[in-house]
């Protein structure tokens, strides 16, 4: 064993304070920090995670405390991006599993509690956010074990260190007595006290496992991972072992290891330790690196299979090639490649008329993907996501999800309602002060397009979570959208007289001075059918004035459409065009007669 590292993951829901703990910890550990990092979350590095306030790709730093150097690996809390902590739990030996003191244990706290114990991994639970005015600690604690004993959880696992804190202010302590508390350190003691050191063989030839890739525009391809036995030496020689079992020496380029945030080059590590290496072009995650003289594959592991895939293409629209800066089909196709290199979850095959066919792990997963293709500056348009079934026992199979509802009790009924109409399952429910809590098992084919619905019925007071539940029958279900769209009669710009004649026949996405084009869609219809309107137009001027004129017109403010929003509107007959300035909504075929002799001619 090397009792001088700690290896720990800290694993929670989405927004219950993963990454605002991990700075605490590093800013109390006196860890050197870049001189910009002490406003923000240190962590979430990435301008998307700033924003939206999730983390998406999982990340090391470490800390020494008391002589003890402690890895810490903060985690994605979103269910799409699962496979993240699925693959860096392999580098842990024990978990932090932050619960909120007012939510309690939620979806995705299920999943990655169940992934931390298959792994046999040391559970140190912390109940965060205790300062909340509507904390309730104790039945918090109930939940979380109750979910202990439902996952299987023996006594000795059971019977988990708790640690109460409020993140954001830096304190932790181990009654929840808040005055008592003095700073973070009881997490740090407990992290010494409770998880294992790593049980290793440094006498063993080196066998290090790939978990996570980065890339570096000097060093190439970074292969971060965990030495499970040896150890490792700067510039040494060393066996690569591939998914398919091929054997290939290389010699290291770098060796790096953390310290704080940052990768520093080290001439030796230990066994048990967490070490970024360069020199290997072909690496992926879950790949064995070992002794040339005594190459042994550690078992591989396993990567998720995609649920969601949608179709990218070269912008087409009259607008294409005006606010991008790559935008070719070669540039496009190169950038969605080089993504493969570090998101183990996604798949790209080439489409047949010069598209590319991107599968993800949720709409979430491809929505980001294109949110961070769009800020690098590609233009693009996508096609409606789809699900991917699977052919099981050569029977077709479709995706299922699990989803977790909490609306207002006066709610409940018309969630109720329209789950039902789309074939969900209620698998559980019951109220708490005032609150209804429903779980459904729902196909994925089915819950497209339900977000919105959700957000207007429980008027923006109702909580979603979904993950991945299984493969099961196909039913009968397929969403259709029970509203047109309102499409552009002719380009130009827009025009609030043209606006305000439109705005009762359904709500409109677009403002006054907007540049649009024929076939754009630019609100969404009232009624089932799609409506072809002129906002474009403009007031027929006199020089005769008429009293009270004009005094009581009024506009509605349009509804501004999100990628996400746009993403989960679209019909199959529509596309998103994604630009680096806009987004924009349109029909496949922009021209009103043509799309009306091909539905006559029977074409799709």
């Amino acid at each position: 064993m090397n009792t001088n590292i700690r290896n720990v993951a800290i694993i929670a829901h989405v927004d219950h304070g993963k990454t605002t703990l991990v700075d605490a910890l590093l800013k109390q550990s006196k860890t050197k920090l870049h001189k910009d990092s002490t406003d923000t979350l240190i962590m979430d590095s990435n301008e998307l995670e700033q924003e939206r306030g999730i983390t998406i790709f999982s990340k090391n730093a470490s800390v020494v405390w008391n002589g003890t150097k402690i890895n810490i690996i903060d985690t994605p809390g979103h269910a799409d991006f699962g496979g993240e902590v699925e693959r860096v739990l392999k580098m842990a030996d024990g978990c932090l599993l932050l619960i909120d003191a007012k939510e309690g244990p939620m979806p995705q706290t299920r999943f990655v509690l169940k992934k931390a114990l298959e792994m046999k991994h040391k559970v140190i639970v912390v109940v965060n956010k205790i300062d909340k005015p509507d904390a309730r600690i104790h039945y918090v604690l109930d939940k979380t074990l109750d979910l202990f004993l439902e996952l299987g959880a023996d006594d000795t696992i059971a019977d988990f260190p708790i640690i109460y804190a409020s993140a954001k202010n830096g304190l932790a302590g181990l009654t929840d007595d808040m005055s008592k508390m003095q700073d973070i350190s009881p997490v740090f003691d407990t992290i010494l006290k409770e998880v294992p050191p790593p049980s290793v063989d440094e006498t063993k030839p080196l066998q290090m496992l790939v978990t996570t890739l980065a890339y570096d525009s000097h060093k190439g391809r970074i292969a971060i991972g965990r030495i499970y036995n040896g150890k490792m030496t700067a510039g040494q020689e060393i066996m690569h072992i591939t998914r398919s079992g091929d054997m290939k020496k290389y010699r290291l380029t770098s060796l790096m290891t953390f310290e704080g945030l940052d990768r520093v080059d080290a001439s030796e590590v230990p066994v048990g330790d967490i070490v970024a290496i360069s020199g290997i072009p072909e690496i992926t995650i879950g790949e064995t690196i070992a002794d040339p003289s005594m190459p042994t594959a550690l078992p591989l592991l396993a990567i998720e299979e995609p649920t969601i895939r949608m179709t990218f293409m070269v912008n087409d629209s009259p607008f294409a090639g005006q606010e991008g800066e790559f935008k070719t089909s070669r540039q496009i196709r190169d950038r969605l490649y080089k993504e493969l290199e570090t998101d183990m979850a996604l798949r790209v095959e080439d489409g047949t008329s010069g598209d590319w066919i991107v599968s993800g792990r949720g709409e979430l997963h491809l929505a980001i993907l294109i949110e961070r293709l769009r800020r690098e500056g590609y233009e693009f348009q996508v096609a409606r996501p789809q699900v991917i079934d699977k052919v099981i026992d050569g029977k077709t199979q479709t995706p299922y999800e699990r989803i977790f509802i909490e609306v207002p009790e006066e709610s409940s009924g018309i969630v109720m309602q329209k789950l039902g109409s789309r074939r969900a399952e209620l698998q559980d429910m019951y109220a708490e002060e005032g609150i209804a809590y429903m779980e459904f098992v729902i196909a994925t084919r089915a819950l497209f397009g339900y977000r919105s619905e959700f957000i207007t019925d429980t008027r923006g007071l109702g909580i979603i979570n979904a993950s991945f539940s299984h493969y099961g029958e196909p039913n009968e279900y397929g969403y259709e959208r029970e509203q047109g769209s309102l499409v552009a009669h002719e380009s130009g710009a827009t025009n609030l007289y043209g606006l305000t004649s439109v705005q009762d026949r359904g709500e409109l996405f677009v403002g006054p001075g907007v540049n649009i084009y024929k076939g754009q869609v630019i609100g969404r219809n009232a009624r089932s059918d799609d409506m072809h309107v002129n906002v474009c137009k403009t007031k027929q001027l006199t020089n005769i004035r008429s009293k009270g004129e004009g005094v009581s017109t009024y506009f509605k403010t349009p509804r501004t459409m999100s990628l996400e929003d746009a993403l989960e509107y679209i019909a199959d007959d529509e596309l998103v065009e994604v630009t680096p300035k806009n987004i924009r909504i349109r029909k496949r075929i922009l021209d009103q007669i043509e799309t009306r002799r091909r539905k006559a001619q029977g074409i799709s």
